[in-house]
């Protein structure tokens, strides 16, 4: 059975230093590898699982700038359409102005036919301004959450845009050849042209506040991982430093070590 090892007060006392200096040697060395001064809860509980809530409000929220910029592009497919279908009706209006300005039969029929074909086409169109499923000039409704519970939210009402939801019947052989009949047409267009801008404005506004909520969670996101990161982040700079002074406290430690153990060693030299 081997005897105990004995060590005089100095070297024990250096000895502890050298095991302390280590231990704080192979911490630094951690942070730097990690970037992290806390790496689990045993390094700062309060730090460690705050900065986790706040990282997952993070990941919650960032996770819905997905799903506001899908809003976001079904608002422009429906101002875009929007934009279209004034054009369409515009154009209507001027084929049925022109119908009043000439007396030639064929010609106003002609201009009925042409008429007809620009009212299909508005169906067409409003058709078309579907977006990922959403069309919101057809009838769909849309629904944007701004946060990660979902009591922030806009409700956004679709319209009918067709031809029919504008109010713009199809004319038949003779509509056209009666000025005051024409008259009648002209006022329809002109109420559905009222209602496109007046429906161009409110998407607008739905747009201009989901854009305004996309650059709000934007930030918020910013600033909640921000936060997270100062409480856990290391300074590399100051871990650098510190790396630096521990190397050196361990080499002055070692000496010192040397020197108590050439102390005792003294004691041999009586003999």
């Amino acid at each position: 059975m081997a005897s105990n090892i004995t060590l005089s007060s100095s070297v024990r006392q250096n000895l502890l230093s050298l095991q302390s200096t280590a231990e704080m040697m192979s911490t630094t060395q951690n942070r730097l590898a990690t970037g992290k001064k806390v790496n689990s809860a045993l390094d700062n509980p309060s730090n460690f699982f705050t900065s986790q809530s706040l990282s997952n409000r993070a990941s919650d929220l960032n996770s819905l700038l997905d799903s506001i910029g899908q809003a976001q592009q079904t608002l422009k497919a429906a101002d875009q359409g929007i934009t279209s279908l004034t054009k369409l009706v515009t154009s209507a209006k001027s084929i049925a102005k022109q119908a009043q300005q000439t007396s030639v039969q064929t010609e106003r029929d002609n201009l009925l036919g042409q008429y007809n074909d620009i009212l299909d086409q508005i169906d067409t169109l409003a058709a078309d301004a579907s977006y990922n499923g959403i069309n919101l000039l057809n009838g769909d409704d849309l629904t944007v959450v701004f946060n990660e519970d979902g009591s922030s939210s806009q409700d956004i009402t679709g319209v009918d845009f067709t031809s029919t939801g504008l109010s713009l019947a199809a004319q038949t052989a003779g509509d056209f050849d009666v000025n005051a009949d024409v008259d009648l047409v002209i006022a329809d267009l002109d109420a559905a042209l009222g209602t496109l801008r007046s429906q161009a404005a409110a998407f607008g506004s739905n747009l201009t506040t989901v854009q305004i909520r996309q650059d709000f969670t934007k930030n918020m996101v910013n600033t909640l991982q921000t936060g997270a990161d100062s409480l856990v982040l290391a300074d590399t700079n100051e871990e650098g430093a510190n790396l630096l002074a521990l190397q050196t406290r361990q080499q002055l430690s070692t000496t010192a070590l040397s020197l108590s153990a050439q102390a005792d060693q003294a004691v041999l030299r009586l003999f």
